[in-house]
């Protein structure tokens, strides 16, 4: 139980519910309805699954740059607190279910699923030469949008891509923001990220940015699918969290990221998949 309570700290378990919303509102917005349980059952595991691997991979490439950073040389991995075996173990258990449930979907979602761990394997070698890793990570975790999107359907359309590229630069966005407390860090590691390459000033404008895209393509996204007021209450709702982040973090006073980045933030997901729910169940 130990392990397993430090397991979960490790893989920040509750951050699951980041795009967890938004995988589900991909296939509510595909159906136009809610979808069949066993749909959304193996969705849920196939992205906890994805998730999950990603995460451990991402703590084992990036484990020798944790342990020599102050603010991350206690956390679980760098301090020695799990064995490097035994993430291994993890990560490719969770391939394994993200597969499996891939295979109970459709043979389009087995097919695409490779495709969905290069992605999530990739993403953390992209620090290491492009300062651009922030919105890789969110393309990474907003292909969870179309993934789900085409698990109902089993065709690929272009629609959930407008969802996924607003996911990708709400994540990019608080990612962006978050990274500001590793400036210095970063450079003298010879580490890519918007706050090393453009400072502190900078990086927060173009988290602002990203921001101001993620609520353009949900906007866009109601337009195309044709969805009504609740929506649109959600998207302005959500909106206003991202504005308070952006009043709350200012340059010099980094003191408020963690709850602006991690805390608040959760509630955009779940507040943009409540209003859609609404609005479609309505």
């Amino acid at each position: 139980m130990n392990k397993l309570g430090k397991f979960l700290k490790l893989i920040d378990f509750s951050h699951t519910l980041f795009g967890l919303p938004f995988a589900y509102l991909g296939a509510i917005l595909a159906v136009g309805g809610i979808p069949a349980f066993y749909q959304l059952f193996w969705i849920t595991v196939a992205m906890i699954a994805a998730r999950t691997a990603a995460l451990c991979l991402n703590r084992l490439i990036d484990r020798s740059i944790d342990k020599a950073n102050p603010r991350t040389s206690g956390w679980i991995l760098p301090s020695g607190q799990l064995s490097i075996p035994l993430i291994w173990t993890a990560v490719f258990f969770f391939l394994f279910w993200l597969f499996f449930a891939a295979s109970k979907l459709n043979p389009l979602c087995l097919k695409l699923s490779p495709l969905a761990v290069i992605v999530l394997w990739g993403y953390s070698y992209t620090k290491r030469f492009t300062w651009w890793c922030h919105l890789i990570l969110g393309i990474a975790i907003g292909t969870g949008t179309v993934g789900a999107w085409i698990a109902v359907t089993g065709t690929f359309d272009w629609y959930p891509i407008v969802l996924g590229m607003a996911v990708a630069c709400w994540i990019a966005g608080f990612d962006t923001m978050y990274a500001c407390q590793d400036i210095e860090f970063d450079r003298k590691n010879h580490l890519y990220s918007i706050p090393a390459r453009f400072g502190e000033t900078g990086a927060l404008r173009f988290s602002a940015w990203f921001h101001f895209f993620a609520v353009f393509f949900l906007f866009v996204n109601g337009v195309i699918l044709g969805l009504g007021i609740c929506y649109y209450l959600g998207v302005g709702f959500a909106a206003v969290i991202l504005i308070y982040e952006h009043i709350i973090v200012k340059p010099g006073n980094l003191s408020r990221v963690n709850f602006a980045s991690f805390k608040i933030n959760h509630y955009v997901g779940l507040i943009i998949f409540a209003a859609t729910l609404m609005d479609i169940l309505i």
